[in-house]
C-alpha cells in the first residue's frame, strides 16, 4: 500500500470505571444497568466515551466518577487500572477502553445516568463467581480492579481509602477480610498491623463504643508503602499443594 493510500483506522475511546466500597461489611461494585443498545438491559460498569477529542482522559475519568457517585476527585482514591482493547470486545466496532479503579467508603445509593436504566451496589463475590452476567469485557475489568485492590491491600496503605477518618482496628480488620474474602484472626491482625510503623497513629483523646469496653480510635499514618506487607492468608489446599509442587 502506497503511504499517500493510508489512512489511520477508526479507533474509538472509552472510560470505565470499577468503583468499590464496602456496604454492611461486603466488597461492592457499582453496576448500572445499560438502556440501549449494545446490551441493552444488562448490567456494566458505568463509564462511557469522552465528551470531545480535547477531553483528557483522566478528565473524563473524574467527570464520570462524579456523575456516577456525586463525589469529587478529591474524595475519593482513583487510580489507572488497565487499557482494554481487544478487536472483539465491543460489537460497534474497535473500541479501546482505559479502565479506572476508584475507592471509597461509605457511598451512598447511586443515580442511574442519563444512558442507564437503573445503578446498584452489586457484591463484589456475585461477579467474580460469575453468578451476575456483565456486557462487553466488563466481568474481566472487574475481576482485575478486585485482584489490583487486594494486592496493593498487602503492600500498600490501600486500605485506607476504604475507612472514615477515623476508625478501629476492628473496622480496619473488615476491610481486609471484606477485599480478600476470608476471615482474618483477630490477636494475628493486631499484631501485624502494630508490626508496621507508621501505619495507623492513634487518636489522642476518643474512644468508640463498641457494645463492650470501648475501642480506640485511630487514623492513617504516614507511611505508604507496608513492611513488613500484610500478607494475604494461603486459602486451604494450597499450601499443600504448593508443597508437593516443591519437591
Amino acid at each position: 500500500m502506497h503511504a499517500d493510500d493510508w489512512s489511520p483506522p477508526p479507533v474509538l475511546l472509552t472510560v470505565d470505571l470499577v468503583i468499590l466500597t464496602l456496604r454492611e461489611g461486603r466488597l461492592c461494585v457499582l453496576l448500572v444497568e445499560r438502556g440501549e443498545d449494545p446490551f441493552q438491559g444488562m448490567l456494566a460498569l458505568p463509564g462511557g466515551f469522552l465528551n470531545h477529542a480535547g477531553e483528557q482522559i483522566l478528565d473524563a475519568a473524574h467527570r464520570e466518577l462524579s456523575e456516577e457517585t456525586a463525589l469529587a476527585a478529591g474524595a475519593v482514591h482513583l487510580e489507572q487500572l488497565a487499557v482494554y482493547g481487544d478487536a472483539s470486545r465491543d460489537p460497534r466496532g474497535r473500541v479501546i477502553s482505559v479502565a479506572h479503579l476508584a475507592i471509597a467508603p461509605g457511598l451512598p445509593e447511586p443515580v442511574a445516568g442519563t444512558d442507564a436504566m437503573d445503578a446498584a451496589w452489586v457484591p463484589a463475590e456475585a461477579v467474580l463467581s460469575g453468578e451476575v452476567a456483565l456486557a462487553f469485557d466488563h466481568d474481566r475489568i472487574v475481576a482485575d480492579g478486585i485482584e489490583r485492590a487486594r494486592t496493593k491491600l498487602e503492600f500498600t496503605a490501600l486500605a485506607m481509602a476504604f475507612c472514615g477518618e477515623v476508625f478501629t482496628i476492628a473496622e480496619l480488620r473488615q476491610v481486609y477480610e471484606a477485599v480478600w474474602g476470608t476471615e482474618l484472626d483477630t490477636r494475628n491482625f493486631y499484631r501485624k498491623v502494630q508490626a508496621v510503623k507508621g501505619f495507623i497513629v492513634p487518636v489522642t483523646s476518643g474512644r468508640r463504643s463498641t457494645g463492650g469496653r470501648p475501642a480506640r480510635l485511630y487514623r492513617a499514618g504516614p507511611k505508604t508503602a507496608l513492611f513488613p506487607p500484610l500478607l494475604r492468608p494461603v486459602p486451604s489446599g494450597m499450601e499443600e499443594e504448593t508443597r508437593k509442587q516443591g519437591e
